[in-house]
């Protein structure tokens, strides 16, 4: 069930690759704390998917959340083109978002890109990065002083 496509909009196969793909990563968190499991999964211009998952610490400012891990890998791999990233939680009753810090660091590399925010059943809502973050402040900026 998607709602507003942004441009470059996906394949079913591709949502369906990066729904599974988030599914997935959301296994691997490391939430001792918060007991809540996360995960990201990627989806870059060449079509390479990237996964994350959140990453629990004591000292609580210094984990990580899962779209953030997963952009990190991309980034340490040479990859900075981003078409999709989908969310995964087990919220029953409401669509996964990613918090603040994760739109802005989405928000280094365009606004244009899709942000699949699903249920615990499957189902998913998507928006661009520009409809979660509006009148965001990107590099761009740093240029018109």
């Amino acid at each position: 069930m998607a709602q507003d496509c942004p441009s470059r909009a996906l394949e079913p196969e591709h949502v369906q690759r990066l729904l599974l793909s988030s599914q997935e990563a959301k296994k691997s968190a490391y939430c001792p704390y918060s007991h809540f499991p996360v995960g990201a999964a990627l989806l870059t211009g060449n079509g390479l998917i990237f996964s994350g998952c959140n990453v629990e610490n004591a000292c609580y400012p210094l984990g990580t959340c899962a779209e953030r891990t997963a952009i990190q890998k991309a980034i340490s791999e040479g990859h900075k083109d981003f078409r999709a990233i989908a969310i995964s939680s087990d919220l029953q009753d409401d669509f996964i978002s990613p918090c603040g810090a994760c739109r802005q660091v989405m928000r280094e590399f365009g606004t244009d890109w899709a942000v699949y925010m699903t249920k615990a059943d499957g189902t998913y809502v998507v928006r661009t990065l520009q409809e979660l973050l509006p009148a965001s402040f990107g590099p761009e900026d740093l240029q018109k002083i």
